[in-house]
C-alpha cells in the first residue's frame, strides 16, 4: 500500500513537471522568435531592406514569463529544458507565423500588455493544446504525461489569465496542490477505494442482481470502486457531482459504452447506499439523471 500511494503522489508530481515545461515551451519559442529577429536583422545591415518588427519576439507577457522567478527555480531544479527539442520549437514557431491570430497581431495598433497577454493565450488554445506532434514528444519523455495534459493544459491557461504585470518577477504560480486538503483527499480517496475493494464490489452486485462481473471491463469495475469510495468517504462532494466525474472518467479510460453503464450504475448503486443506510447524504431524482452526449 505504502509503495502504491508513493506511485500515486509521484505521478501527480510529474503532473506538475508537465505544468512547468508547458510554461517553458512559450519562453523557448520567444527565444526563436528573438533568435530569427537578430539573423534577420544583421542580414538587413548588410544588405539593406526591411528591418524586421520586434513585437512577437520580445511579447511583454512571454518576457515577463521568461524573468519569473519561481519558473526558473523550478526549471533549474529538475533540469528541464527544450534545447534538445529545438526543431519542434521551430516549427511551432513557424506554425504560430503563419497563422491569422499572430498577422492579426503584427498589424494591430495596440502594443499594450493585455494584447500581447492575449494573444498567447489564443495561440496555446489554438496551436498548443491540440498539438499531435507535441503529444507525441511528451509521451517519449514520459508515460505519465499524455494522461495529464488535457488537465495540465487548463492550469497553463489559467495562468496565462492571470498573469499579472504589477507582479513583474514575482508572479506566483499555481502551487502542485492548491492546499494540503488536495494532497489528503487523493491519498484518502486512494486508500479507501483500495482496502475496501471487495466490499464494494459486494454492493455493486447487492444493487444489481443481474451483475455479471465476467462481462464487465476491468477498468468500469475499477472506476466505479473509486466512485462508491468518494461517495463514502466524502459526505460534502454532492452524490451528482461523483457520479458526473466518474462517467467522464469512463468516456477517458474505458470502451466506448461504458459511461452510458456507469452513469445508470451508479445512480443504482447511490440510490442501494442511501436506502440501507450506508450512505446519508441525498440522491437526485431519476428525472434530473444526468445525460452525457
Amino acid at each position: 500500500m505504502d509503495n502504491a500511494e508513493k506511485e500515486l503522489l509521484f505521478s501527480l508530481s510529474k503532473a506538475y513537471d508537465l505544468y512547468i515545461f508547458l510554461l517553458a515551451l512559450i519562453v523557448a519559442v520567444t527565444k526563436e522568435a528573438r533568435h530569427r529577429v537578430e539573423v534577420i536583422t544583421t542580414r538587413v545591415k548588410r544588405e539593406g531592406g526591411d528591418m524586421p518588427s520586434e513585437k512577437f519576439a520580445y511579447n511583454k507577457f512571454a518576457l515577463l514569463l521568461e524573468e519569473n522567478h519561481q519558473l526558473n527555480d523550478f526549471l533549474e531544479q529538475q533540469k528541464q529544458t527544450w534545447d534538445n527539442d529545438i526543431e519542434f520549437v521551430r516549427k511551432l514557431l513557424d506554425q504560430i507565423e503563419q497563422s491569422q491570430i499572430y498577422k492579426d497581431f503584427m498589424a494591430s495598433d495596440d502594443d499594450s500588455y493585455e494584447a500581447h497577454r492575449e494573444l498567447w493565450r489564443r495561440l496555446y488554445k489554438i496551436l498548443v493544446m491540440n498539438n499531435a506532434n507535441l503529444d507525441a514528444l511528451l509521451e517519449e519523455k514520459s508515460l505519465y504525461w499524455n494522461d495529464d495534459k488535457e488537465t495540465v493544459d487548463t492550469f497553463v491557461v489559467k495562468t496565462i489569465k492571470r498573469f499579472d504585470p504589477k507582479n513583474a518577477k514575482n508572479q506566483e504560480l499555481l502551487p502542485e496542490y492548491k492546499d494540503e486538503e488536495d494532497k489528503e483527499f487523493a491519498q484518502k480517496l486512494f486508500r479507501a477505494t483500495i482496502l475496501n475493494a471487495d466490499q464494494y464490489q459486494h454492493y455493486m452486485s447487492d444493487a444489481s442482481r443481474n451483475w455479471d462481473f465476467s462481462r464487465l471491463a476491468y477498468m468500469d469495475v475499477v472506476i466505479m470502486q473509486i466512485a462508491i469510495a468518494e461517495m463514502l468517504t466524502f459526505p460534502g462532494i454532492p452524490v451528482s457531482v461523483t457520479i458526473n466525474e466518474y462517467v467522464e472518467l469512463a468516456k477517458l479510460y474505458s470502451t466506448p459504452k461504458s459511461s452510458g453503464y456507469i452513469n445508470g450504475m451508479l445512480d443504482t448503486i447511490a440510490r442501494y447506499l442511501n436506502a440501507t443506510g450506508k450512505m446519508l447524504k441525498p440522491v437526485p431524482e431519476r428525472h434530473t439523471r444526468f445525460e452525457h452526449k
